[in-house]
């Protein structure tokens, strides 16, 4: 890929002194220092043949040398006097070669030899300019590709690793829930522990780095059942989840912290009708929302009801989705919310 680059940059540059040099010679029919004047019809082709690989020594000399060896080197003022040094010698071999065509060409109504130099030098001054704007253009973009290269290689591992933390933090909370129904009810912990290790082989082999939205929000639901199963009547649960566009894609394991959290930080009251987690979702139009609520024991959940896993989603939202979510999170009297809107 690279090597084809390359070679088209190379046949760019070929095309361009092509055509530079067909403009002036052909096209322009400038009487340049004299020549393709209307007793010698097309000398300038001529003299613009040397003319124009002077141009191309000076264009690519600032490209290849004189600004990557010197000037990028902090050596501006050898640079500025190598520069200039260089412009005068070659205007000035150039301008010889000029008066050894005048010759050739019988042409003797011209300017002095000074007037002519000045003019040459004028002219290979704007082409040496043009080689030191264009290598640095290069050399700044380049630098701004390698910049972004660097963040999104250092954006990718950060995700990694926030995923790696979301599999650990889940596998905790799901072997916490199955260790307190053991000894109260075998059979349900069993059943838990099927249901929990289906979740678990989706968050291994099945969240790459989109998937659809039915198959994460079929994830959501089975792990709300795995709950519902497990608080049985100790909470009342009320839940809804719709999708309109079932092959719509969207970044694994973004919803399940929040509603992991509900579950976990649900109260715990004498009165089960005071313990409560409401949860919906829906996908429209290629907007995701979900709005998540729950009662929490305000004496023993004061600090942590946030959890870890939300403090995750928050960063993972901001890298998979700058400018494209709302994420609201408040507390009013006993209850904990969350809502979360996504552009997918």
């Amino acid at each position: 890929m690279r090597k084809i680059k390359s070679i088209k940059n190379i046949l760019l540059h070929l095309l361009m002194w092509v055509l530079n040099y067909w403009l002036f010679a052909f096209v322009v029919h400038s009487d340049w220092n004299g020549f393709n004047n209307v007793y010698t019809p097309n000398s300038l082709a001529y003299a613009y043949t040397y003319g124009l690989f002077t141009n191309i020594f000076l264009f690519y000399i600032q490209v290849f040398w004189l600004v990557p060896k010197i000037y990028m080197h902090n050596k501006k003022a050898k640079y500025y006097v190598l520069s200039l040094s260089i412009c005068l010698v070659v205007s000035l071999i150039e301008t010889y070669f000029d008066y050894l065509l005048y010759d050739v060409f019988e042409i003797y109504d011209t300017d002095e030899f000074i007037d002519n130099f000045s003019a040459t030098v004028a002219v290979n001054l704007l082409y040496s300019i043009a080689g030191f704007y264009y290598i640095l253009r290069q050399a700044h973009k380049a630098s701004e590709k390698q910049k972004q290269l660097l963040k999104e290689a250092s954006l990718k591992t950060e995700l990694k690793y926030l995923k790696a933390q979301l599999n650990p933090h889940f596998l905790f909370n799901g072997i916490n829930s199955v260790y307190h129904l053991i000894g109260k009810n075998n059979h349900l912990a069993k059943d838990t522990l099927l249901q929990f290790s289906e979740l678990l082989r989706y968050q291994l082999y099945e969240s790459g780095t989109q998937i659809s939205i039915e198959k994460e929000l079929d994830f959501v639901l089975q792990y709300i059942k795995m709950e519902k199963t497990r608080k049985g009547s100790d909470i009342q649960l009320s839940y809804s989840i719709a999708f309109e566009n079932a092959t719509k894609k969207i970044v694994p394991l973004l919803l399940i912290p929040i509603i992991e959290n509900a579950f976990k930080h649900c109260s715990n009251h004498i009165n089960n009708n005071d313990n409560s987690i409401a949860i919906n979702i829906k996908e429209v139009g290629g907007k995701i929302t979900l709005h998540c609520a729950n009662t929490f024991d305000r004496a023993i959940d004061k600090n942590a009801v946030g959890g870890v896993g939300l403090t995750n989603l928050k960063r993972r939202l901001e890298l998979v989705y700058p400018d494209q979510y709302e994420l609201t999170i408040h507390k009013k009297h006993s209850r904990f919310m969350v809502d979360l809107i996504i552009d997918l």
